[in-house]
């Protein structure tokens, strides 16, 4: 079984601040489930000016973002729901887009990027550089997040894919 999942968000109005456009966080209690990250994107649709934005993937730890509800979406419809459901508090477990609030946890940056927002940007790695987050026994989400606002605040798409494993 495959167990793919989206979290997908289209033509959405982000904050005028850093914004975690998905966060997710593995469930610390059973049922256990490892979550490995293959694919990220982001583009806009607003308007036709080029403008660089910046991007990153991370880990948040402590006090996690406030979010719009978004439970993981199959990819393949004979598998599973997933074991992810959608929240708001960034909690074990959950899983949400477009943050309205940050939330005072801290931040460490697996990877760090800009883009042209004419062009989107897509993070596809390689298997030996996908990106895996387990159950802890502290609490960790992982996130798609502009660290800076953007300049045109209006019609997002993004979305980050992931398998479970385990």
């Amino acid at each position: 079984m495959s167990r793919q999942y989206i979290i997908p968000a289209a033509n959405v109005s982000v904050a005028n601040q850093a914004v975690s456009l998905v966060f997710i966080q593995a469930p610390t209690a059973a049922p256990v489930v490892v979550l490995e990250f293959l694919r990220a994107f982001v583009s806009q649709a607003a308007n036709a000016t080029s403008a660089q934005q910046r991007v990153q993937l991370n880990r948040q730890v402590a006090t996690f973002p406030t979010l719009t509800s978004q439970a993981p979406v199959q990819l393949k419809d004979s598998d599973p729901a997933s074991k992810i459901i959608g929240g708001t508090a960034g909690a074990a477990g959950t899983s949400g887009t477009n943050a309205s609030a940050e939330g005072a946890g801290a931040k460490t940056v697996i990877y760090g990027d800009a883009f042209n927002v004419l062009n989107g940007w897509l993070w596809v790695p390689t298997p030996y550089e996908t990106i895996i987050e387990s159950a802890q026994a502290t609490a960790e989400g992982f996130g798609l997040v502009f660290p800076a606002a953007p300049g045109t605040l209006t019609n997002w798409n993004f979305g980050l894919v992931f398998q479970e494993l385990g």
